[in-house]
């Protein structure tokens, strides 16, 4: 496992921490290699940012979410958005992506209810960071676009409906992890547990212990068994592929940021 710290200085500790998962997309042997941390283990909360069952294995993760209890504070994405708005996957837009339509379909009647009553945003009171939001994409929209690389105009339009009170805003959704201060407020993206881009293996944050640091984490865990474990626990056709696209990280951070970079709307600066 490897990490990033970043810690304000002069802040009081926190012996438990709060764990930040997000986009864990149904992978459950990437989840599990998390849950099985020992600074997860020992977190007083864990907080959920979206995108949980979108992929091969929903049921399977949405029990092992449950199972952590109290504990958890869920808080709904975009694709779990859109497996609640029709048994087929299709969301607003149209058509979801096959894996989407295929876990929607996977969903009993009351596991789509329990996305559908998920918030959208939840604020926390943590050590030495004080008020944090948490977010799936931004405080104000479950897909809108913002990247490490945004011009310092769309972080103040995106931020500015936030009260005063919050300097930190925890977010998911473009599955890169990062820390960035802007207009006086740190923005933190954990990464994706089970999509990945850029590098292989589950991304994660940890907040709090220490003095109020915000900690960026990976877990490494053996891709070829989680691969073949997909490909043979989910009935989703195209598993073994998508495991392989995902699991192994086979998009690079690269490619990433400019697939999404004009959704940030820089293409209009």
């Amino acid at each position: 496992m490897t990490d990033i710290n970043f810690r304000p200085p002069h802040r009081p500790s926190d012996r438990s921490g709060v764990a930040v998962l997000s986009d864990v997309h149904g992978v459950l042997p990437a989840l599990e290699a998390v849950l099985a941390e020992p600074d997860v283990r020992a977190a007083g909360r864990i907080v959920l940012t979206g995108d949980l069952l979108a992929g091969p294995l929903p049921r399977e993760t949405l029990a092992a979410l449950r199972s952590l209890g109290e504990r958890a504070v869920w808080v709904r994405g975009n694709a779990d958005r859109e497996l609640t708005d029709d048994p087929a996957g299709r969301g607003e837009d149209g058509p979801a992506d096959p894996v989407s339509a295929w876990a929607a379909g996977q969903l009993a009647p009351e596991e789509r209810d329990f996305l559908r009553s998920l918030p959208t945003s939840v604020t926390l009171e943590v050590a030495g960071l004080g008020p944090v939001l948490f977010c799936h994409a931004t405080p104000r929209d479950d897909e809108e676009m913002v990247l490490v690389d945004s011009r310092p105009e769309r972080w103040a339009e995106v931020l500015a409906e936030l009260p005063d009170t919050v300097r930190t805003v925890v977010c998911g959704h473009t599955h890169m992890p990062y820390v960035r201060l802007t207009h006086g407020r740190l923005v933190v993206n954990p990464g994706s547990v089970g999509m990945p881009y850029g590098r292989a293996g589950a991304h994660w944050a940890l907040l709090g212990p220490g003095g109020g640091a915000v900690t960026l984490r990976h877990t490494p865990f053996d891709y070829d068994a989680a691969c073949a474990r997909i490909a043979r626990d989910s009935g989703f056709p195209s598993a073994a592929d998508w495991a392989d696209t995902y699991v192994r990280s086979r998009v690079s951070a690269e490619e990433a940021l400019a697939a999404f970079g004009p959704g940030d709307g820089r293409a209009a600066g």
